[in-house]
């Protein structure tokens, strides 16, 4: 059954408005202001501070978005705060709550400590929460002082949504009242339904199958609408995880806001999921959508981008009749708490909020010792001095806990059986960074913050099909990190400076060689160059040659997957699976599960053989003390170079 509440209490305010909203001020009798706030996607990032870097931030935090709420209930009294899912999971203080600290003896997880100060009113789930388990989800919700909804996940499914018994309550009315422009109370009750999406059943399979099930949200939302207009609801709030896709319903889909805003009775949807903000440019030129205005279709809409960045806020025009309150009028915006100037520089929009913080900081002091010790231990250097000419072991523990992952994510689909491959750069490898800008982890524990040094960016986990066709030019594109070399003289330079590392993917799972008496096929910004050109030589899977029309899965991020880097045949058509998890994330958990790893590079790349030909490159000087332990190639130290770097030779 759905939970009904009485929540006047929302609407007691703050104190005196500092700046009344124009629908505030043409208010007249019968007609109020009710401001719909929504949070989403926090990922328990509640201090504006990054566990993995050790070090504070500017961009992120729910105790600074705290302070944009409380503007806008000092701004008008009429006001919900509404959380739109995935605050259990997301970086290390939601590991450390989940793996370490656990939810035993009644305690309240921090993110919800924090929300409870906040004064959310309601909620939803996202898909985030299911990672950890039932059993904990549930153990996180019974501290929450807000009703958590979500209409799409049944413990027993019925023959119908409206049959079915729900994990949460599947929607709650708020009983409340609103005060008009003539300053006459007046009461208002508001449905707030949820939904997720129902890809958690494949993403959480191992915590999931056999306990839950999941319905398409829009099925389920125009069972559940009609029910919630029934029984009173006269504004119908769309609290849905799950974000702006295409146009057209298809059942299951996972960013299903499009076809959920045409579902007759809804009045205004939240969504997320993404980590994008709507209203603005991340959504220019969306078929369904008006970017500028919020609306999807005729419905006020709002994406409040992840991680506390900014806060999402709906204003209502509401007018009453003889049937209650209907929607007369709505604007929509998405605040940010900082700005960046046109050097590209931080300036922070607001301060964090003091309670906010205080209510956690048991908890982020926790979090910081958690990440500075061991969640894995590495029997073998993790370095990135030699990632641009030999196979190397920073991208390989990459490779490896992409590969784990994703053939985890395959298993029971379609795709289950063929190849799977992983495709991984280096990151951090000198250049314009300067000789020290190399990841560097010794042999023993690694912390969570070292974590960072091997995966610098937030990137999300995706899955490709490709061809054995599609593999070589993947990797032809990669090849174009090296200069023509001629057969035969010594002392070359080896390296493209205008080729960014991130772009030089090493792809574990197959063997080949570079044959660099060849020029680039494709140039640094993957053009094509020279499209007769074939650097990639004996391209094997399992000590056979690879057939161009074999299909592989392809493990990389999403910036890659998505046309980052202009990779030949990869657009974002060729995705098959988009995971819920970065690629950092995914690290830290294989070196939990795995415990010890041995990430040493296996050579699976090198360079073809040139009689009487040597190259030269500059790398960190502190990369001489593993010059001679690189794995199928001889490197031999020279001397220093310019910026601090040192030269190294490479004869081919």
């Amino acid at each position: 059954m759905p939970l009904l509440l009485d929540r006047r209490a929302f609407l007691a305010g703050t104190g005196a408005a500092v700046a009344l909203h124009p629908f505030a001020l043409r208010a007249q009798a019968n007609q109020a202001h009710l401001r719909l706030m929504e949070t989403t996607d926090i990922h328990v990032h509640v201090w504006p501070y990054d566990y993995y870097a050790d070090a504070a931030v500017e961009t992120a935090g729910l105790a600074r978005t705290a302070a944009l709420v409380e503007d806008v209930r000092k701004e008008a009294a009429n006001a919900l705060l509404l959380d739109n899912g995935d605050f259990v999971q997301g970086n290390p203080l939601g590991d450390y709550v989940a793996y370490e600290r656990g939810m035993e003896g009644g305690a309240t997880h921090p993110v919800i400590d924090a929300m409870n100060v906040l004064g959310v009113d309601a909620g939803t789930l996202g898909n985030h929460e299911f990672n950890y388990g039932l059993p904990f989800l549930e153990a996180a919700l019974a501290g929450t002082d807000y009703p958590v909804v979500c209409a799409n996940v049944a413990v027993t499914p019925g023959p119908t949504p409206l049959e079915d018994e729900t994990l949460v309550p599947p929607y709650v009315i708020l009983d409340a009242e609103v005060t008009d422009g003539a300053g006459d109370s007046h009461p208002i009750r508001v449905g707030i339904i949820g939904f997720v999406p129902p890809q958690i059943m494949q993403w959480d399979r191992q915590h999931l199958e056999g306990r839950v099930t999941a319905r398409d949200i829009v099925t389920t939302a125009r069972a559940w609408v009609p029910r919630m207009r029934a029984e009173g609801a006269e504004i119908v709030v769309a609290l849905a995880h799950t974000g702006i896709g295409p146009a057209e319903w298809t059942d299951g889909m996972e960013d299903a806001a499009i076809p959920l805003a045409a579902v007759p009775g809804i009045d205004a949807v939240l969504t997320g999921h993404q980590h994008r903000v709507f209203p603005g440019e991340d959504f220019a030129g969306t078929p369904g959508v008006d970017a500028e205005a919020g609306t999807i279709g005729d419905t006020p809409a709002v994406m409040a981008g992840y991680w506390g960045s900014h806060m999402g806020l709906i204003d209502l025009m509401l007018e009453r009749g003889e049937n209650g309150w209907r929607v007369a009028e709505a604007r929509v915006e998405a605040r940010p708490i900082y700005l960046r100037d046109d050097a590209g520089e931080v300036e922070p929009t607001v301060a964090s909020v003091d309670a906010v913080l205080d209510a956690t900081r048991a908890a982020h002091d926790e979090t910081l010792a958690y990440v500075r010790r061991a969640v894995g231990r590495t029997d073998a250097p993790l370095h990135s001095y030699f990632a641009l000419v030999a196979d190397d072991p920073s991208v390989q523990i990459v490779s490896n806990a992409q590969a784990w992952y994703i053939e985890r994510m395959m298993a029971g689909t379609e795709f289950e059986g063929l190849p799977i491959l992983s495709a991984a750069a280096p990151f951090k490898a000198g250049g314009r960074g300067g000789p020290d800008y190399y990841t560097d982890v010794p042999a023993g524990d690694v912390a969570i913050r070292n974590v960072a040094d091997l995966y610098l960016y937030p990137n999300t986990v995706r899955a490709v099909k490709v061809t054995g066709a599609g593999v070589r030019e993947w990797l032809e594109r990669s090849a174009g990190a090296f200069n023509r070399i001629v057969p035969g003289e010594e002392g070359q330079e080896l390296l493209n400076p205008d080729f960014a590392s991130y772009n030089f993917d090493v792809i574990d799972g197959v063997t080949y060689r570079i044959d660099l008496s060849q020029p680039a096929k494709y140039g640094p910004e993957g053009e094509v160059a020279n499209p007769e050109a074939n650097r990639i030589q004996n391209l094997s899977i399992d000590g056979q040659k690879i057939d161009d029309e074999q299909e592989f899965i392809v493990a990389t991020n999403n910036y890659r997957a998505g046309g980052g880097g202009s990779f030949p045949g990869l657009d974002g058509a060729a995705t098959v699976f988009e995971a819920p998890d970065t690629n950092r994330d995914v690290v830290v958990r294989y070196l939990a599960e795995q415990g010890t790893v041995s990430p040493r590079a296996d050579a699976n790349w090198s360079f073809a053989p040139m009689e009487g030909t040597t190259v030269l490159f500059d790398s960190g000087p502190a990369g001489m003390r593993y010059a001679d332990r690189v794995e199928g190639v001889a490197i031999d130290p020279v001397g220093e170079a310019e910026g601090g770097f040192y030269r190294y030779r490479i004869a081919l």
